[in-house]
């Protein structure tokens, strides 16, 4: 035990030190800060909001449009001809103008003009003037002025989501918790296990490679030098997750009150506390079978090419995303939250939006460990089969074969 707790040590120590490691962690929480920063600088100097009183222009074609000529926060202020009007904003009388042609009742079209550059139609502008245009229709029929603000607003919808397991009212949630936050875990949740699950596929590989491995197990089991390197590598890669964690919890307590659509963002409880029992496990199933990948290769390069064998599996749930945003409570994925190479990353994206029944995560997490046992004892018969074989890449019957005598 000794033996495994110093080779834990070094793998550790080796790992954190890493420039790569320590670029890779610090990353997410610098760039998403980052992020926060320029919306907030974009906001703030780049748009500009319209002016408290806003003047807009506009040419009648129709005759009914000469009564109400402002509203709250704006003037309208006609102009009998479009030469007229477009001088008037020329020389910035007013900041934009339109005309109603005649046949605006049967098409409903108006020609707006303006001299700012603009990506998209304003919204607050083009509120003020479809208020405008309603307050004149209605205006000839005599109407209430309850009716008239009605007419202008005519829904203020409150929609809410029940739970299907006890039909109580789930607290709204902004967009970005809805379609943002699956794929963001998703993917931090896969660097992390890859990266950290790579490192141990790299480092065997390149042992064996370079004959390393040889003086290593002339002083430790192969059991020992396995089971000491996924303890080290995966407190590395717990670390590292804890960090993004943590730091996701500060960004988004920052993010909910300076962002407007990410107001009232949380980061569920539930999610962090299993987000990292998923890590665990998901690690130690993922670098044992790195673990064993990386012994059948002569080289780190060969070693690598079998890793598409347990990557692939693993991509399926961000490959089903927009299935996933649509219907998450489908059954194409609650059995990737049951195969044990997809529950990892499938069981945080349900987590992260609260769609993930109890006894479904029960069930995960107990053929997960199931899984993991089977792995340990699979990986243990090939690492101690092909650590030491050189010059020579195993066929598919032979790895098999080998098994079944281990």
């Amino acid at each position: 035990m000794n033996k495994t707790w110093l080779i834990a040590k070094r793998e550790f120590l080796t790992t954190v030190r890493r420039i790569s490691y320590i670029l890779l962690t610090i990353s997410f929480p610098v760039l998403a800060l980052l992020g926060i920063l320029i919306y907030m600088g974009v906001t703030h100097w780049a748009v500009s909001p319209p002016p408290e009183e806003q003047k807009i222009g506009y040419v009648d074609e129709t005759g009914i449009f000469d009564d109400y000529t402002s509203a709250d926060g704006v003037i309208f202020i006609p102009y009998d001809t479009n030469d007229t009007a477009k001088s008037a904003l020329l020389s910035k009388e007013v900041s934009e103008y339109f005309i109603i042609p005649e046949d605006y009742l049967e098409t409903g079209l108006i020609k707006r003009y303006t001299t700012q550059r603009e990506l998209e139609l304003p919204e607050v502008t083009m509120a003020r003037i479809k208020k405008f245009l309603v307050a004149n229709l209605l205006a000839a029929e005599e109407v209430s002025e309850e009716v008239l603000i009605r007419a202008q607003t005519p829904v203020l919808p409150v929609s809410y989501r029940l739970d299907p397991e006890t039909g109580e009212i789930i607290p709204p949630e902004s967009g970005f918790a809805v379609f943002g936050m699956p794929i963001i875990f998703a993917l931090l949740f896969m660097v992390s296990l890859f990266v950290t699950s790579g490192f141990l596929l790299q480092g065997v590989s390149e042992e064996k490679e370079n004959r390393l491995m040889e003086i290593l197990l002339s002083s430790v089991s192969a059991r020992q030098l396995m089971s000491g390197k996924v303890m080290g590598l995966g407190a590395a890669g717990l670390l590292q997750i804890v960090i993004w964690l943590l730091s996701a919890m500060v960004l988004t307590a920052i993010a909910s009150t300076t962002i407007l659509p990410l107001a009232g963002l949380t980061i569920p409880t539930r999610l962090i506390i299993f987000g990292i029992i998923y890590f665990i496990l998901g690690y130690l199933l993922f670098a044992i079978l790195m673990a064993g990948l990386g012994s059948l290769g002569s080289t780190a390069k060969e070693s690598s090419q079998w890793t598409t064998i347990v990557i692939l599996p693993a991509l399926i749930p961000v490959w089903l995303y927009s299935l996933f945003i649509i219907n998450p409570d489908h059954i194409v994925f609650t059995i990737l939250t049951l195969f044990p190479l997809t529950a990892p990353t499938m069981a945080v994206m349900r987590l992260s939006i609260a769609s993930l029944p109890i006894w479904q995560l029960l069930l995960s997490i107990a053929i997960l460990i199931a899984s993991i046992l089977g792995a340990i004892w699979l990986a243990a018969r090939v690492f101690r089969t092909f650590l030491l074989m050189y010059g020579k890449r195993p066929s598919f019957a032979e790895i098999w074969r080998y098994i079944r005598e281990g």
